[in-house]
């Protein structure tokens, strides 16, 4: 019986670049921090990080088990682009039509790792 997979080539795989060394080296990610309030609920959290930030319930119930013991919970570690885009999505989310006295979303910060 012959071989068929004798006459496949092994891929070829690039090195990285230079750039794209530099960019995922440890110096250039980024936290984004999402910051405690008395103006948003569990649900509203657990539901916002697992729209955004894809999530598990599990995952997202300890960033907002964490956010509101801490005062504050890392949600994300990437670049800088990203990190400022994960922000602007927190911050962009709404308000928490559970809680009367919430007049818009969460606060976020990003920050070096």
């Amino acid at each position: 019986m012959q071989n068929m997979f004798a006459a496949v080539a092994e891929p070829e795989v690039a090195e990285p670049t230079i750039i794209e060394r530099e960019e995922k080296s440890p110096g250039n990610l980024f936290n984004v921090v999402l910051l405690n309030d008395d103006d948003h609920s569990y649900e509203y959290v657990i539901e916002m990080l697992m729209n955004l930030f894809f999530k598990s319930k599990s995952q997202a119930f300890r960033h907002a088990r964490e956010v509101d013991s801490k005062g504050r919970t890392i949600v994300l570690t990437c670049g800088k682009d990203e990190a400022i885009y994960g922000k602007d999505q927190i911050q962009g989310y709404g308000a928490d039509p559970l809680i009367p006295a919430s007049k818009g979303s969460m606060s976020a910060i990003v920050e070096p790792a």
